[in-house]
């Protein structure tokens, strides 16, 4: 198992350098094609365990921090998170499934819809920073330019949500590495406008998928910005990852409800 570590000063991050001479414009094509492949990188073509630790840093003092672990299901495009530590977190969990977001409750015995725009743990982690990318299923991309991110050459990408996608953001900005093709910077912004988010991946890493017969690439550490509320961040960092294969009943409601038993 191999790492590759796209370090990132954020300070540097934020300069934005003008974009290299003669820089090429990609038409929808290309961009579709670009897009089809970041995802490609990031799915199993199966079952998925991704253990999580998720810190969040809040400006009036109330930091938590979350462990747990994310089970995947590619075919179905299942979501399960069960959340392990602390104890009064243990037993919680999601499960997404027919594009609709459930939320457990251990301590109540009880479900609750949410939003795309769920905080995970109270944090500023959504659904979709645990999830696989369909970037060129759920919205319809444009090259903006290329630009200078650190010392990286990325193509930047504006993605509109497409009519019926089930979404957290309308509207997405990706910084892409011209080379690796990782996503290391994104940004999320609500439907007036306004900037929601900002993320960084500095970090990914490479494992071998025997279901995929191929490789696939995961962030070892996104930082979450919350752009509304300054001082507020999340830093989570996957911990480990399997592709086993694993029971079809692991990602019911009745499985979830099983493990606060």
């Amino acid at each position: 198992m191999r790492q590759v570590f796209l370090v990132l000063a954020l300070s540097t991050i934020a300069l934005l350098a003008p974009p290299p001479a003669h820089a090429k414009r990609l038409d929808r094509g290309e961009v579709i094609t670009l897009l089809k492949r970041v995802q490609d990188a990031q799915h199993a073509a199966g079952d998925r365990s991704l253990g999580f630790v998720i810190f969040a840093k809040r400006r009036d003092g109330q930091n938590t921090t979350t462990e747990g672990v994310a089970y995947q299901r590619t075919e179905s495009q299942r979501l399960v998170m069960l959340f392990t530590k602390p104890k009064t977190e243990r037993g919680k969990g999601y499960i997404r499934y027919n594009k609709n977001l459930w939320f457990y409750d251990a301590r109540l015995g009880k479900w609750e819809r949410r939003t795309e725009r769920a905080r995970i743990a109270g944090s500023d982690a959504n659904r979709e920073d645990f999830d696989f990318p369909r970037y060129s299923e759920e919205y319809n991309g444009s090259h903006v330019r290329d630009v200078r991110l650190g010392r990286f050459h990325t193509h930047l990408i504006e993605l509109h949500a497409k009519p019926k996608a089930v979404v957290a953001y309308v509207k997405v900005r990706i910084w892409i590495d011209s080379k690796s093709k990782m996503i290391l910077k994104r940004q999320d912004f609500g439907t007036s406008g306004k900037l929601i988010r900002t993320l960084f991946k500095p970090s990914w890493k490479k494992y071998y998928s025997a279901s995929k017969k191929a490789n696939v690439w995961w962030p070892e550490t996104v930082r979450i910005y919350d752009e509304l509320i300054k001082g507020n961040y999340t830093v989570v960092k996957f911990t480990r990852s399997s592709f086993k294969r694993l029971p079809a009943n692991l990602f019911t409601k009745a499985w979830l409800e099983s493990k606060s038993r």
